[in-house]
């Protein structure tokens, strides 16, 4: 009778310590993701992009000069390169806003 009082302690702790895990792991909060998600602060608007699944494109631009700078994060190695950059006030037609 000691060895099965003993299987059936076992148990119910592996039972608790699994439970207690399962409670754990579901209360979490999930991650918190920002893709495509843009913002306006003053004078630049900031949104995000997707090159890959490791590399990530942050895109800034400068409302005020109509200038756009393009920059790379590559998640795996955290560098952040500046990719390209562009002037958008060529991009307008003349006398117009664009729209």
């Amino acid at each position: 009778m000691e060895s099965r009082n003993l299987a059936i302690g076992v148990l119910a702790i592996i039972a608790a310590v699994l439970l207690v895990g399962l409670i754990i792991v579901n209360v979490q909060p999930q991650p918190a993701y920002a893709s495509n998600i843009s913002s306006n602060g003053g004078d630049f608007t900031v949104t995000v992009g997707r090159i890959t699944r490791d590399t990530e494109v942050l895109y800034v631009l400068d409302n005020v000069t109509q200038r756009l700078l393009v920059y790379t994060i590559n998640r795996t190695t955290g560098a952040i390169d500046m990719m390209d950059g562009a002037e958008l006030g060529a991009l307008t037609p003349p006398g117009g806003t664009g729209r």
